[in-house]
């Protein structure tokens, strides 16, 4: 047999030897009075009464020498010492604990807070319980889990093992805990939006499509955290809105970009795009100040202060500028010329893709804090028009060569709207995947009148970037291949279903 075979062979004989001996390996319920923090917040309080306390966690260590041992138990609040002593437990009792215990057990102990001879704070254990029984062997702290698709894959033990991984996604909590009493402070009411949609609004992106048994018809999952959908609630009377939900894109990996991601957007009656720069500068600064503690940050080989002043970038000035191509007056073919010449790959032969991939090239090359602004009509088919008629009232914050958000002065003309949905059906059906797919009912509620407003969304990618990590890192759970063939299997009887 493998070594992990003679282990887990071993934690089964330590199973059964649990069962002759009347424990149960796996017990319903734990009778913990305390969790780790309290009593090490509270340490000397407890050792001055002398009285009993339980704690539970899992056994991260386990050394054994002679009459005693150290167990080094962790609850997820904090990690503390359980002293083990035979004097203490009695033979019995003792060699008990030695006989079955194993690391990356669950483990009860019970005892009053002691100091030992090296001064460290601990538990002396007069009685024990296995809470679960553990059959696979942890990889130690010390050591971790080095390949990353591991990591992913065993994200349960990458969390329990890395203390810097744990602190990112409590951070990341707090990062959404954050936005979210911003928004309820300045008026904002939270609101679920479908998940499901008939037509994938708000965005342009290629969607994941799935089928309502029920109803007999195929859906996408929503490309954008309810867009069309807060529009609507703002012609219905609503002021203010927000949302904080999933998102889901059916397009490539990168560093900044996953298919399912964490945005958030609000909406805002009676208010323009600059009203909406105002206060998302503010949000910014208030999210990097209570998350990070600082406002000042290294990302992607950039540095930036979001406290700054955040200047304004014209987006046709600035492609021009990096790139000598005026996107407005340039024809087609000198924009992909300017794009070989630049060795840049793009998809996609039209006007509006193009246009894109120029800015793209030239945003890494900005490290902000910065607000673009004035973009190209083409690339926005729901922002108002600016007076020039070519350009819009659109805003995005730039930091580390990047967009981090993207917000306008919502178009509420609805002829206009439905000329640009034309438009839009037009490049869906000369085959741009992700040109956006018109609304048709939407368009019939803007006739019906909705409020001038700004809107704007932003997501993890900003929380990513202030965490100087790739976005995949700092997802829970990043979706994975199957590894085990039952799995690839049922892959397999669902997408023929």
């Amino acid at each position: 047999m493998s070594n992990i075979e003679d282990l887990r062979a071993d934690r089964e004989r330590k199973i059964a030897r649990l069962q002759e001996l009347g424990m149960n390996p796996y017990p319903t319920k734990a009778n913990i009075t305390h969790s780790i923090v309290e009593v090490v917040d509270n340490f000397e309080t407890l050792l001055a009464v002398a009285e009993d306390v339980i704690v539970g966690g899992r056994v991260m260590a386990f050394r054994e020498h002679g009459a005693i041992a150290f167990m080094d138990v962790m609850d997820g609040t904090g990690k503390l010492q359980a002293f083990c002593s035979r004097e203490e437990m009695g033979e019995e009792s003792f060699s008990q604990l030695l006989e079955v215990l194993s690391t990356g057990d669950f483990v009860e102990v019970t005892g009053p807070t002691y100091l030992t001879k090296r001064g460290t704070n601990a538990i002396l254990v007069k009685e024990w319980r296995v809470l679960s029984k553990a059959l696979q062997n942890i990889p130690t702290e010390h050591f971790g889990i080095k390949d990353e698709e591991e990591r992913y894959r065993k994200r349960y033990l990458d969390l329990l093992l890395d203390e810097e991984t744990r602190d990112l996604f409590v951070k990341k909590a707090l990062f959404w805990d954050t936005v979210r009493d911003f928004m309820k402070r300045h008026g904002f009411l939270e609101v679920d939006t479908p998940t499901l949609e008939v037509t994938t609004g708000g965005a342009e992106a290629r969607p994941f499509v799935t089928h309502h048994n029920d109803f007999d018809m195929g859906v996408y999952l929503r490309i954008s955290v309810g867009e069309l959908w807060q529009k609507r609630l703002m012609a219905a009377g609503f002021p203010k809105t927000f949302e904080i939900g999933r998102a889901y894109r059916n397009e490539g990996s990168s560093p900044e970009h996953l298919q399912e991601f964490t945005n958030c957007e609000f909406y805002w009656a009676y208010a323009d795009y600059q009203a909406g720069m105002k206060l998302v500068r503010e949000l910014y600064i208030e999210i990097a100040e209570k998350v990070f503690g600082t406002t000042k940050f290294e990302a992607r080989g950039h540095s930036f202060d979001l406290a700054d002043g955040w200047r304004e970038i014209d987006y046709v000035s600035e492609v021009e500028k990096q790139t000598g191509i005026n996107v407005l007056t340039a024809s087609e073919d000198d924009m992909r010329a300017k794009l070989t010449e630049l060795g840049v790959q793009y998809e996609g032969e039209n006007r509006e893709r193009l246009t894109d991939t120029l800015w793209k090239y030239c945003r890494k090359n900005i490290s902000g804090p910065a607000f673009l602004v004035n973009h190209p009509k083409l690339v926005a088919p729901l922002a108002k028009t600016r007076a020039d008629g070519q350009t819009v009232e659109l805003f995005q914050p730039i930091i580390a060569g990047s967009e981090v958000g993207k917000g306008y002065s919502e178009l509420n003309d609805p002829i206009d709207q439905r000329q640009r949905f034309e438009t839009q059906k037009q490049l869906l059906e000369a085959g741009d995947e992700e040109a956006m797919m018109p609304d048709w009912d939407f368009v019939e509620m803007l006739e019906y009148g909705m409020p001038p407003t700004c809107g704007f969304g932003f997501g993890e990618r900003l929380f990513s970037f202030l965490a100087g990590k790739p976005i995949r890192e700092t997802q829970l759970f990043p979706l994975m291949r199957p590894k085990h063939e039952a799995s690839s299997e049922r892959n397999v009887e669902i997408s023929s279903e």
